[in-house]
């Protein structure tokens, strides 16, 4: 299946010179949902993964159902304060500014396998900070999986000497 052609490109969101690439419309598709988790679950089926970590708010829909394909437990980082218990917040550069992320302090056990997945690898800040805060967790850090990595923006630079694997490039 050409995924692709599933994903719905919106001009100027969420500001002007932007493209957005909706997946929306290719997770509506039941075979389009279940190509896209079985594309990004692939690499890692013969792999012991204990964790998938998904990053908010659309990793959380690709990560929890490559968990369950892999028979893994999930594990979500949130945006600051969004968590209940304690957690480590690892920060990250913007365009202008700053931002955060968090996950529980318990959330991943010492040496725990853990698979990142996100739905868009764009600049690397924010899967950078998802690495950092997996490992300050004490886990093993397996790999990255994306969806989409857009190329042209150098995301995997931020990600030195991890194994990132994206479904579709742009």
């Amino acid at each position: 299946m050409d995924l692709k052609q599933h994903i719905r490109h919106v001009p100027d969101f969420p500001k002007a010179g932007i493209l957005f690439y909706d997946i929306t419309t290719l997770l509506r598709d039941p075979a389009g949902f279940r190509a896209t988790v079985d594309q990004l679950a692939a690499p890692y089926r013969d792999r012991p993964i204990d964790a998938v970590v998904g990053i908010e708010s659309r990793g959380f829909i690709l990560g929890a159902a490559v968990a369950q394909t892999l028979g893994a437990g999930f594990v979500p980082i949130r945006k600051p304060g969004k968590l209940p218990s304690a957690t480590l917040q690892e920060s990250y550069a913007l365009e202008y500014g700053t931002d955060a992320l968090e996950i529980h302090e318990d959330a991943v056990d010492a040496g725990q396998r853990v698979l990142i997945v996100d739905d868009v690898l764009a600049t690397g800040g924010t899967a950078a900070a998802a690495a950092q805060l997996v490992k300050r967790a004490g886990g093993e850090l397996i790999g990255l999986a994306f969806l989409i990595e857009l190329t042209f923006l150098n995301g995997k630079e931020k990600l030195p000497g991890e194994q990132v694997f994206s479904v579709l490039h742009y």
